[in-house]
């Protein structure tokens, strides 16, 4: 009865979204009357301005006084025609994940055509699954699925080669390397030698000709960039340029044909008639002057040419004619407004270091609004304003006058703040134009603080952006603190790391180092067995090769030989007169004292019995009948 909701599924499908809170599913459905809305994404309100009997006369003769900022009030009896339902569809393909928000009238080839220019993928090679049921194909209606809210899906294009990883290896070898770009200022005729790595940006490049040549981005005419290079966010290793040289010119873009004192003219006599009382404004409207003939005067003769062409393929390029429009209006004093896509500007305010971060303001300009000359050129072209915003914000713009353009812009909504904030959008009304949208980026989502409509006053705007930095102030220092904490836990896994590193390689070292020495001992006890062995053997053969010992009462003469081994034990032997002082040698041998380490001495007189010839007779040297000798180590 409240909602006119007579699907039953579709009601059960809004009390689950909201916990089963039959209030807040309600007013999920039904326009707010005290024009607050909840954020989808961060649970923040969206606040704007009511407009009330104080407001601005425009604004006043444009809008019903009890009007919200947001929504108009619906009378109690007046049946609300329902918002139709949104789903969220994630879907992953090899390693990427593309976010879809579509309505649930949709069909299937409609999330095909979406993934077709995010994936650069034809939506006749793409099978898309995941689906809960079966028999899916491109025209089945989303909502005869009965799909909850969020969904997961995943693309296989099998009819695709895989990506070759030669490849990803050549792109890391081009961002490494470094390019010099030789830039000709055309006007004097200068050329400059700038060295610039792979890694960086087109809108670097654009940068640091500006510091050089002192031409704004804005204004830069650029020649010899290649055909590839579409975006200024794109990198200098896959724009195509010449490697490692390449040369480009650049000049000063020709200023419009309109004058910088034409437009403090015209503008000046905007601000007269937007300053004028209310009956003024009543006067004009009783006697039948348009609202365009009357705020539109200026405007119309400023406007030569549209904000923003309609269609535009590349977004940086329609924000440059956006900001040289804008300058050709209302003077060089403005927003430095950032030029590139609206993820590029997402990028540069939200990603960066904690301390980096900025708030991002987008400006969203309506030609046909009656509040769009006055806010421009006596709000955002105040030197108050110009400069809080770019020392605190990343300004971003768009044109909502050209139904194409603002299209496209409520799809880039959906697909970052969600389907509520993109609804708030679209039931705006011309006469609300512009909006001034202040949002915030968090660990997950980014968030709507602030929307701020074009009937307001320099220091009610300053008032509000100045709130958006507190929240916004509190919030950075949350994610300083939480991001040094960080950098400190990785900073001591990082020693923690070294440490562990040094004290393997220590352990490693002394391992080996153990090991080779074992190795080495166990070496040298293998030589000192072997040489043992080899002197037993030696030994043995000897002491089996000596002639059998004769008995003392041989008829032989019998010489009696008494040794003494260097630990001062003693050993006796007979031998015959007749034998060889060899026999005497290898006997000593046997008892292990070869006589290459050992030398035999004798007593009286003391001489060096292994000098003399092995060959001769005991008798012959003098070894009969008994003699001492001493053994004693060589030198």
């Amino acid at each position: 009865a409240c909602t006119g909701i007579e699907n039953i599924d579709e009601a059960i499908t809004l009390l689950e979204q909201n916990n089963w809170d039959l209030v807040a599913a309600i007013n999920g459905v039904i326009p707010q009357e005290n024009g607050i809305l909840q954020s989808e994404y961060g649970g923040e309100t969206l606040h704007g301005p009511a407009y009330g009997p104080t407001s601005h006369s425009t604004a006043a003769a444009s809008t019903p006084s009890s009007s919200s900022a947001f929504r108009h009030v619906v009378p109690s009896r007046q049946i609300v025609e329902r918002q139709p339902r949104m789903l969220d569809f994630r879907v992953e393909y090899r390693d990427r994940n593309v976010d879809v928000v579509l309505e649930d009238s949709s069909t299937v080839g409609a999330i095909k055509h979406i993934l077709e220019n995010e994936l650069q993928i034809p939506a006749s090679k793409m099978l898309l699954k995941g689906w809960k049921t079966g028999d899916i194909d491109d025209s089945t209606v989303l909502k005869t699925l009965h799909l909850p809210k969020n969904n997961s899906l995943y693309v296989l294009t099998p009819d695709l080669p895989p990506p070759s990883s030669s490849h990803s290896g050549a792109l890391q070898e081009s961002l490494n390397q470094n390019f010099m770009l030789i830039v000709t200022h055309r006007e004097v005729q200068r050329e400059y030698n700038l060295n610039f790595s792979g890694s960086s940006t087109i809108q670097e490049v654009k940068r640091n000709v500006y510091d050089l040549t002192s031409i704004p981005v804005r204004h830069q005419l650029w020649e010899g960039w290649p055909p590839s290079a579409t975006d200024d966010s794109m990198t200098l290793a896959v724009s195509g340029l010449t490697f490692p040289c390449h040369r480009l010119t650049v000049g000063r873009r020709s200023s419009p044909v309109q004058t910088r004192e034409q437009s403090e003219e015209q503008c000046t006599d905007v601000h007269m008639v937007s300053d004028s009382d209310g009956d003024d404004f009543e006067d004009a409207t009783e006697f039948g002057v348009d609202d365009g003939e009357m705020f539109g005067v200026a405007s119309s003769a400023l406007r030569k040419s549209p904000m923003m062409p309609e269609n535009a393929e590349n977004e940086g390029d329609a924000l440059l004619q956006f900001t040289a429009e804008f300058s050709s209006r209302y003077g060089d004093c403005h927003p430095v407004y950032f030029i590139g896509s609206l993820e590029a500007a997402f990028q540069e305010a939200f990603y960066g270091k904690a301390r980096d971060r900025k708030l991002l303001a987008i400006y969203l300009h309506h030609d046909e609004s009656v509040l769009t000359n006055v806010f421009c050129s006596q709000m955002l072209c105040a030197e108050s304003i110009v400069s809080y915003l770019s020392q605190n914000f990343i300004t971003w713009a768009w044109d909502m006058t050209k139904e194409a353009n603002r299209a496209r812009f409520l799809t880039m909504c959906t697909r970052h703040f969600g389907s509520v904030v993109a609804q708030t959008i679209r039931t705006q009304k011309t006469d609300q134009f512009p909006l001034f949208l202040i949002i915030m980026g968090k660990r997950s989502s980014n968030e709507v603080l602030n929307v701020i409509q074009g009937n307001t006053t320099v220091d009610e705007l300053m008032m509000r952006l100045m709130a958006a930095m507190e929240i916004f102030s509190a919030q950075q220092q949350e994610d300083i603190k939480d991001e040094d904490e960080r950098e400190a836990r990785e900073n001591v896994k990082r020693e923690q790391d070294e440490a562990y590193r040094i004290s393997l390689e220590a352990d490693r070292a002394k391992r080996e180092a153990q090991e080779r020495e074992m190795a080495e001992q166990f070496r040298l006890e293998q030589i000192r067995k072997e040489q043992e062995e080899e002197r037993e053997a030696i030994r043995l053969s000897l002491e089996q090769s000596l002639p059998p010992e004769p008995k003392e009462e041989s008829t032989e003469s019998v010489s009696k030989l008494r040794i003494r081994t260097p630990s001062g034990e003693f050993f006796e032997r007979r031998f015959l007169a007749s034998n060889k002082l060899q026999v005497v040698f290898d006997f000593v041998a046997s008892k292990g004292y070869p006589w290459e380490e050992y030398k035999l001495l004798g007593t009286f007189p003391r001489r060096d019995v292994t000098q003399l010839d092995p060959n001769k007779s005991l008798l012959e040297v003098k070894l009969y009948p008994q003699e001492t000798l001493f053994l004693e180590a060589k030198e």
